[in-house]
């Protein structure tokens, strides 16, 4: 991943300003088809899902009242991680982004849904809906490229606490929705301000997450489990509600990883971002700025359908059941103007992902100057660079990039 400035060939410097503007109202026009169509079998849609999903967890729960028998554990557990998943990405990701405001319901409406997460919505629609949405893939500026926490492009400064970043990686994973909530009230930087000059906002923030925390952990580990002490079913239940979490959180990590994190996927400048970025330019980011998966429509559906991430970035407001719809469609101005449509099946996308994660916790040039044969002397170079000073550093990984550079110029290359 370098920054799309950075290329030696610049993926849209074919298209013409005139083309640009061009490939937006195309855009446009699909979106406005689906909004001119929107209707009863969309609004029967996502209540079915909302009805499912609710009779799943409530019976999921009641099975794990007896889940001191294993194949009430087994049931409970699975029920209960599918309805956490459906809810989590289905229904709340796309109810708070207002994909269902249009039916005027209440009960399912960007402005009353609290979702079963960790983050309080509030919070959430503020990083995701207006950040996120708004600077996707801009380096500095949009922490859900890495989540403000990893080394995600070449050209960000390379340190040996990098070197742990897989292992990070999986860490959070598992923490999925802990890590959403200390990025949402942006922990790191609030906690390196002094505790007295930390803002109202932010102390606001802070004390609605951990009410949210010790409501849902109240649900899952204390009321759940309590409930089903008649049965002697309370550590059984507790660790099902555990189990259920940590499926939900590696769920939801492996598909947000597959939006914008694989091989291919494009970043950008803040400073290459026109400071009155055009409708067109703003597609243009979206579309070279996420990837997509393929795979089954029960897939898609416990993905939240964010299996089209290419099309919910282009059009967040739309329900999701129409992303399969109209994939054709935006995959044909793909075509039309010669971008890349980068889709993958899911298993793929995700090593995809998690093969960026290795590559860049090294320094740029390591692996690629690495073999089985000059390993022994690669690990101990790698030592060395961890090891010095910032300056000597530096100047180490100047000499690696560079290394590495002249092994893979062709002859020819060379020659001129």
């Amino acid at each position: 991943m370098t920054t799309i400035t950075q290329k030696s060939t610049n993926p849209t410097a074919h298209l013409s300003p005139e083309q640009i503007e061009a490939l937006g109202a195309e855009l446009d026009a699909i979106r406005q088809e689906v909004l001119d169509t929107r209707g009863e079998r969309d609004s029967a849609y996502i209540r079915k899902v909302v009805d499912v999903q609710r009779k799943l967890e409530l019976g999921s729960r009641a099975v794990l009242l007896a889940s001191i028998f294993p194949p009430a554990f087994v049931a409970g557990t699975v029920g209960l991680s599918i309805a956490k998943i459906l809810e989590n990405m289905e229904i709340g990701h796309n109810v708070m982004h207002g994909q269902w405001d249009w039916m005027r319901d209440p009960k399912i409406h960007s402005t009353t849904w609290e979702w079963d997460n960790a983050t309080p919505s509030e919070a959430w629609k503020h990083s995701h809906n207006q950040v996120h949405h708004t600077y996707t893939n801009i380096v500095g500026k949009d922490n859900d490229l890495g989540y403000g926490i990893m080394r995600v492009d070449e050209e960000q400064r390379w340190y040996p606490l990098f070197l742990a970043q897989p292992l990070w990686n999986f860490i959070n994973a598992c923490f999925f929705e802990y890590g959403i909530a200390a990025y949402d009230l942006e922990l790191g930087r609030n906690l390196k301000i002094p505790k007295d000059k930390r803002s109202e906002a932010f102390k606001r923030n802070a004390k609605n997450t951990l009410t949210k925390i010790r409501k849902q952990a109240t649900k899952d580990y204390v009321v759940n489990p309590a409930l089903a002490i008649p049965t002697g079913s309370f550590l059984p239940a507790l660790a099902a509600n555990f189990t259920a979490n940590l499926v939900r959180n590696v769920w939801s990590h492996s598909v947000i990883m597959c939006g914008h994190f694989p091989e291919g996927v494009e970043t950008f400048e803040l400073k290459s971002i026109p400071k009155n970025e055009t409708r067109g330019e703003w597609y243009l980011r979206q579309m070279l700025g996420s990837a997509n998966f393929s795979g089954s429509k029960l897939l898609h559906i416990m993905s939240g359908n964010l299996s089209h991430q290419i099309e919910h970035h282009l059009f967040p407001d739309l329900p999701s059941n129409r992303y399969a719809e109209v994939a054709p469609q935006v995959k044909a101005v793909f075509e039309k103007y010669e971008l890349t449509y980068l889709t993958r099946p899911f298993i793929p996308q995700v090593a995809s992902a998690w093969h960026k994660v290795v590559r860049l916790s090294f320094p740029n040039g390591w692996l690629e100057t690495t073999n089985a044969k000059n390993l022994p002397t690669q690990l101990v170079a790698l030592y060395k660079i961890s090891t010095a000073d910032k300056r000597k550093r530096r100047v180490m990984l100047k000499l690696l990039e560079r290394k590495a550079k002249q092994e893979s110029a062709t002859p020819e290359t060379q020659a001129a």
